[in-house]
């Protein structure tokens, strides 16, 4: 038996539930390398989840909870598979138990690691091309992100009942394809053979395309949580940041994996001044720059200016090169908006969507007025992602404010306090409403 720390608080309240948190996408990529059968995979996980919550705070926390999950949510998971049917399933039950040959992985247990990353696996697997993309991204946002189905709604800014049946239809895909994470094999003959590779090159990038995209909505989630009492959530986007890390030791040529780990990067360093003692929203432009991480905003910066000079150019790096500008700028006021606005205009080129569009509004502002930024926001308005999104709002209400329009501005933070879930955003969104006379 593993040998336990005592109970107390090491073993129970939020230290643990922060641990199974950052635990459950490494249990569960263990699991789908080993045995396949995404669905039932994820219920053992729960499974083992509510086994620990139960047991740890009276026995005490295993020296090696990760060990201690992957061995409980194995034995659940194998009680399930022999349980179905046995006597006509046998044979596939029996296949299912055997490790896939693109995916080994060692016995589950408490002594041995596996040679790779678990989560990285399971990111990879959950982008695989055998999902449409739509439900590759939800999946994986649910299973690495840890993701509520409302949470991934907000961040994909699609209505929650939406998302749900979205990661419906990606688990039924995954439990009806004989091999969902498998690669086609390849096609004899040499004009086949290139097909195929061209074939496989196409998913690849369109695969990698997804991570990327997955990892930057984690780190966002993690950056400004979309609800609750707290504006950020640490851990959230320190794995994000791992896994691009890892993502980035894979593919060190490609420079919009550097990008994306540059904007990182740049984006985090400012996490310290983003919140006052009693957990309250400060803005960028109110922050005390002391506090932001320097050695993280160099590392950005080493990142971002490499791929720039030798790799094609792509949308993660000229966020990264926006967010580059305001960290390299001492205060608010010495901030280059010109060249944000310049590289702004690139960005809304490639990337035509209205969280880019939003951001280039802003930059508008700063350099030609708030007038000609809300004219812009008025073409947002009749966009079904971002209409009655309370960032839309709240950009309007900055403007307003801007403009001198305070009667308009008011009522505008006060409707965006309104549409968000986050309690640290609306705080201040009151805030800003309160400062306004009637």
């Amino acid at each position: 038996m593993t040998p336990s720390t005592p109970p107390g608080p090491s073993a129970a309240g939020p230290a643990s539930e922060d641990l199974l948190r950052r635990l459950v996408p490494q249990v569960l990529g263990a699991l789908v390398r080993r045995y396949g059968h995404f669905d039932a995979a994820e219920d053992a996980v729960q499974e083992a989840l509510l086994a620990a919550a139960r047991q740890w705070p009276e026995e005490g926390r295993p020296r090696n909870p990760r060990g201690w999950l992957i061995r409980v949510a194995s034995r659940r998971l194998t009680d399930q598979l022999r349980s179905e049917d046995a006597r006509r399933r046998r044979e596939e039950t029996a296949a299912a138990l055997t490790p896939r040959d693109e995916f080994v992985a060692p016995p589950p247990g408490e002594g041995r690691a596996p040679a790779e990353d678990d989560t990285l696996a399971l990111l990879f697997l959950c982008c695989s091309a055998d999902l449409p993309a739509a439900g590759r991204i939800a999946l994986t946002l649910r299973a690495v992100g840890g993701l509520t189905t409302a949470e991934i709604a907000r961040a994909l800014l699609v209505p929650e009942a939406t998302m749900a049946q979205r990661i419906s239809r990606a688990k039924r895909r995954i439990k009806t394809s004989p091999s969902p994470f498998r690669t086609s094999e390849r096609e004899q003959g040499r004009e086949q053979e290139r097909e195929q590779q061209g074939k496989q090159e196409r998913q690849r990038a369109a695969r990698l395309a997804d991570v990327l995209h997955v990892l930057y909505l984690i780190f966002n989630e993690g950056y400004t949580a979309s609800s609750g009492r707290d504006l950020q959530r640490a851990d959230l986007a320190a794995e994000a940041i791992r896994l691009t890390r890892a993502v980035h030791a894979l593919l060190p040529d490609d420079g919009e994996v550097a990008g994306l780990l540059a904007l990182m990067l740049l984006t985090d360093a400012r996490r310290a001044a983003r919140t006052g003692p009693d957990g309250s929203l400060i803005p960028l432009a109110e922050q005390d720059r002391t506090l932001w991480d320097r050695a993280a905003v160099t590392e950005g910066v080493d990142l971002v200016s490499d791929a720039l000079t030798r790799t094609p150019l792509g949308p993660y790096q000229l966020r990264a090169a926006i967010a580059a500008v305001h960290d390299e700028a001492a205060s608010d006021e010495d901030t280059d908006w010109a060249e944000i606005l310049a590289l702004y205009e690139v960005l809304i080129r490639l990337v035509p969507g209205p969280v880019e569009r939003l951001g280039h509004a802003v930059a508008v502002a700063m350099v030609h007025g708030p007038r000609r930024a809300l004219d812009l926001l008025a073409a947002l308005d009749d966009d079904d992602h971002l209409a009655g999104h309370h960032r839309l709002e709240a950009v309007r209400a900055h403007l307003l404010e801007k403009a001198g329009d305070r009667a308009a501005a008011r009522p505008a933070y006060a409707k965006a306090a309104g549409l968000t879930l986050s309690a640290p955003e609306r705080r201040y969104l009151r805030s800003r409403a309160a400062r306004i006379p009637e």
